[in-house]
């Protein structure tokens, strides 16, 4: 099957400002794909073009259309969830339903019914009553209920509260991932999403900077604890960063260290906050903290 998204040589500029940088990456069907990146890395504009709100340059396919050119029809069979969940705050959650129903051919009513049911959500509630972690909710119930291959989530959690977002992403992997849909996840609560994510797109200043899946990250990048005398020797191999995991010297490897180096400590598990620190921080950050 081909790919959902394939994106070749993307550069998008606001005058003088590069927004993104020859950005190329593919995501074939039944994948959750984290986008990862400091605020202003570039993750929203590449939202933007995804979705036909900016034009790029370079090759862009989503749904085998072009989003700018063919903005109408792609929005038929892909799910969009913006920063902020903005519904009218006077409508009740019925009639937001029956305009769905009346906007979207592909929205099943009674399927936003039973996703409704996972929530706290009333059927006859004002938006305006709701909390922002229940309107969050309600949202993507909305979204959910459409028959689409893709789903885009852009910071779909921010500002809410730790136990609203557990709600939120437990609800979307257990009621939309179905091993055929896609969804790509832009966010900066990396520690949050990365047991729900197959693959991980990390953009740093325009710019991708990794594009691989989690099975890959775990064999390619080598994390070794070792003790503090060997500081100096482990140092001398050029990691990638260096930082404290349960109080003892962690390095962190695009690859195995040399064997002498190797058998200075012991391997662990590096995890993608572990990563993303590494690959998206500045160098004069890195050298003044290591």
């Amino acid at each position: 099957m081909s790919a959902l998204i394939d994106a070749k040589n993307l550069s998008l500029s606001y005058g003088r400002k590069a927004a993104l940088q020859d950005v190329s990456f593919q995501i074939p069907a039944g994948r959750v794909v984290g986008l990862l990146g400091h605020n202003g890395a570039g993750k929203t504009s590449l939202m933007k073009a995804l979705v036909g709100l900016k034009k790029p340059e370079g090759s862009l396919q989503v749904l085998g259309r072009d989003p700018f050119r063919q903005r109408e029809q792609l929005l038929a069979d892909l799910c969009y969830i913006p920063d902020v969940a903005v519904l009218p705050r006077w409508a009740r959650v019925h009639e937001l339903v029956r305009l769905m129903t009346g906007l979207q051919p592909r929205f099943s009513p009674e399927r936003a019914r039973q996703l409704l049911k996972r929530t706290s959500v009333g059927w006859d509630d004002k938006v305006k009553s709701l909390s922002k972690g229940m309107v969050t909710q309600l949202h993507l119930a909305l979204v959910a209920a459409i028959d689409a291959r893709l789903m885009i989530l852009d910071e779909p959690t921010l500002g809410l509260d730790v136990m609203s977002r557990k709600s939120f992403y437990e609800m979307l992997v257990d009621e939309w991932c179905d091993g055929e849909r896609s969804v790509l996840i832009s966010t900066h609560q990396v520690e949050e999403v990365e047991s729900l994510l197959s693959d991980v797109i990390m953009l740093d200043e325009g710019r991708l900077v990794l594009n691989i899946s989690l099975e890959e990250m775990d064999s390619r990048f080598v994390a070794l604890s070792h003790d503090p005398e060997a500081a100096d020797a482990v140092a001398s191999a050029h990691p990638l960063l260096r930082y404290r995991l349960q109080g003892r010297p962690t390095a962190l490897f695009d690859g195995a260290p040399p064997p002498t180096v190797a058998a200075l400590g012991q391997r662990v598990r590096p995890s993608l906050v572990d990563l993303f620190m590494a690959l998206t921080r500045k160098p004069e950050i890195q050298a003044g903290q290591a």
